[in-house]
């Protein structure tokens, strides 16, 4: 069974192409440049993780690609993954930059920062603003940073862990006290 630390988000399937089962695939993270290592996509189908092999993609745009996935060869069968969640293996995703991966990769990890340590952990990306922020928890509380790649110090993709390095004043002395 797959478990939910073992994948991140990539996308979204939106609605069926054509009468041969392709379907509409929107995505945030382009895992088509891992897919030589890793050739399935992994949907969440009433709340289970389940793998499908892809026979076959053609992109549209920079965030839009049309996937046929092996045994869905119909309209009808392909109209079962309309807006389904699309998720790729974190494994494949490991030897990846930051900017190479969508902020969703990111969350389940935990965040240090390097002058207040243990700030929490990433429980969702917040892409709603035009600035993405990471929404982190920390004991039930909810402190929000911004997700840009300047201030990731490092990352350990295994311990699921990354160091940054927060403007000074982002973070006060009293908002660090509250999360503790």
């Amino acid at each position: 069974m797959i478990k939910r630390e073992e994948v991140y988000k990539i996308g979204l399937f939106n609605k069926p192409h054509g009468i041969h089962g392709e379907l509409s695939f929107t995505f945030t993270d382009d895992a088509f440049d891992r897919a030589e290592d890793c050739d399935y996509l992994i949907c969440l189908l009433d709340g289970i993780f389940v793998p499908f092999f892809i026979d076959e993609y053609r992109f549209r745009s920079d965030s839009t690609a049309l996937v046929k996935l092996e045994g869905i060869d119909s309209t009808e069968k392909a109209r079962m993954f309309t807006n389904v969640e699309v998720y790729f293996p974190v494994k494949y995703a490991e030897d990846s930059s930051p900017e190479e991966l969508s902020w969703d990769y990111f969350v389940g990890f935990q965040v240090k920062d390097k002058h207040h340590g243990d700030i929490g952990t990433v429980v969702e990306v917040d892409q709603s603003t035009i600035n993405t922020l990471f929404v982190l928890d920390k004991g039930g509380e909810e402190l929000l940073i911004p997700a840009q790649e300047e201030f990731i110090l490092k990352m350990d993709h295994k311990k699921r862990t990354m160091t940054v390095d927060l403007p000074e004043g982002l973070l006060s002395l009293e908002d660090v006290e509250t999360l503790d």
